[in-house]
This record gives C-alpha cells, structure tokens and sequence, in this order.
C-alpha cells in the first residue's frame, strides 16, 4: 500500500486559502490519499480533524500515513452526511471545509474499479462498493431518454441519442471495452479519447456526484464559524458551475424592490477567489491529472 502513487492537486493553494487555526475544528471531505489532511494535521495543536471517504481503501492508507496522531477522526462515510456523522461527535460548528472533487488517483489506477476507459475491465464505477447500483446497471436496464439524459446533462456528450441506440442494440454491455467500442465508433472525429465524456456521466450518475455536492455545500454555510473557510477543487464545468452559483448566491445580498438601500447586509458568505486559483506551471509539469483543477474559495461572514 505504501508504493501507491497519490499527487495532492493544488495542496499548498488549499491550505494558504483554508487560513488554519491550530485550535480550530476541519473537515476534509474528501480523504482521497490523506495528502490535504496531513497537512491541515500538522498546523494543529489543540484543534482537531475529521475526515470523511465512503471508500474503505482510502481509510485504510490514511490510518498508515497519518499515524497514531490524536488530532484526527477517520469516518467512513459520503461527505453528504458529514451535518449528521458530526451530529453524532457532538460537532455542530466547523472553522474550515476542504472538498477535493472528483477521483483519487486510486480509484483511476485501480482497473478493476471500472473507472478508466483505456483497460477492459467491469463496468463498475462505484465510490463506495457497498453500493448497489453500478455502470453496468445502468447502461443495461435504463430506458432510451434517461440514459441519454444522463449522457448529455452529466458529460455534455453532444452524440448522447446516437450512443444510446448502440447500447441498446447490444445490450447487455458487459466490459469498458464493450462500451468504448460503441463510443469509438460514434465519435471517431474527437480529438480525445471518444469515451471520455460517457464516462464522467457514468461516474457522476453512479455516485449521485452534482446531488451530493449541492447538500454538503448548504450544510457547510450552516455549519461555519464566522470567518470559517468553505475551500472547493473541481475538475470539470458541472461541478465548478454549481460552486460558482453558490457562492455567488449565498453572497449576494437579496434587497426588496422599494427599500432604501442602507440596509444590513446578511448574505451569508465572501467569496475569496473572484476568479478561480488554477495549478501553477511547475504542478501541472509534475502531475498531468491536475490540468483540469480549479480551486474556489468563501469566507463565513459574521452577520
């Protein structure tokens, strides 16, 4: 376990923006290869970390590269319920959330997991394997408009319907390979690989991704501190569309057509980053998966 290869995307960006009080209570949402939360792990003192993966080999790699630290609580659980699991720790305010979104180079190197397109493998796909639901459920038993729906809205696949009438003819797909023999052949002009977009859809509609993304996004603003941090990494538009409307939602100040205009303001967040924070030059030469990287930030206003 110790040899596998995972490169923290935008790791010193995210700390800077998380501004770390060492007495201070954090959550990192997404453990992936522990490498943000050994970081938030070394600038405490008194305060204390709870990390959340759904996806049991996550958990045990961070327990061996973490260490015997006091200043952390591993939980096994989709960040979604990250409100209720603190909940039961007796948590109810945070100083920071940090969501690194998407996969971690594990679940990508590991074949078997069904998440590349470039090894013939199971159509799996699922984060958590104690789910039930997989890729290859859907791809063999949704109906004509939902899969393609999915394919449109979750991967913006512009050959949505002429992909779909391919699965359906040969139903049941059973491999990647099954499926990227369908994509190679309907979208044999694209520049990237052709099955690209059909599998971030697949992956975001296993994993409920945009659903799961927007309660956590709620939950964290309720859960804040004044001046806690709300820090963000997205690798594609879906994803960083939904940060961006939240932020600029729970920012903007909502005032009533007809009042003056010295009212409080009571919007509920600052957005620290106008622009998204993309990786440096040197990261992107050092790891090719962090190209697609971008980095949100917001503060908790004290209102």
């Amino acid at each position: 376990m110790q040899n596998m290869k995972h490169i923290t995307v935008l790791k010193n960006e995210a700390i800077k923006y998380l501004n770390i009080n060492p007495n201070g209570i954090y959550v990192d949402g997404t453990l992936g290869g522990a490498g943000h939360s050994s970081e938030i792990i070394k600038r405490l003192n008194e305060g204390h970390l709870y990390a959340f993966d759904q996806d049991q080999f996550a958990i045990d790699f961070a327990k061996e590269r973490l260490g015997t630290s006091k200043s952390y609580t591993l939980i096994k659980n989709n960040f979604m319920y990250m409100k209720e699991e603190l909940a039961k720790r007796e948590i109810y305010k945070i100083d920071g959330l940090l969501l690194d979104l998407g996969l971690s180079s594990f679940q990508i190197d590991d074949i078997e997991r069904g998440f590349t397109y470039l090894k013939d493998t199971d159509l799996d796909m699922r984060m958590n394997q104690q789910q039930t639901l997989t890729a290859k459920e859907i791809v063999n038993t949704y109906e004509k408009e939902k899969l393609a729906h999915i394919f449109f809205v979750y991967g913006e696949e512009k050959n949505s319907f002429k992909i779909v009438d391919e699965i359906i003819k040969n139903r049941p797909l059973e491999t990647t390979m099954d499926l990227v023999k369908i994509t190679d052949k309907i979208n044999y002009r694209d520049k990237g690989h052709s099955a690209k977009r059909v599998f971030q859809a697949l992956r975001i509609a296993v994993n409920k991704e945009l659903d799961v993304l927007e309660k956590v996004l709620k939950d964290a603003v309720d859960m804040l501190n004044p001046d806690g941090r709300l820090v963000v990494i997205t690798f594609h538009s879906l994803e960083d569309r939904i940060v961006k409307h939240f932020f600029k939602q729970e920012s903007t100040q909502q005032i009533p057509k007809g009042l003056p205009v010295m009212v409080k303001d009571t919007s509920k967040l600052e957005v620290l980053t106008r622009k998204p924070i993309y990786p440096s030059q040197t990261e992107l030469m050092e790891n090719s998966r962090s190209k697609c990287a971008k980095l949100r930030v917001a503060r908790r206003r004290d209102i």
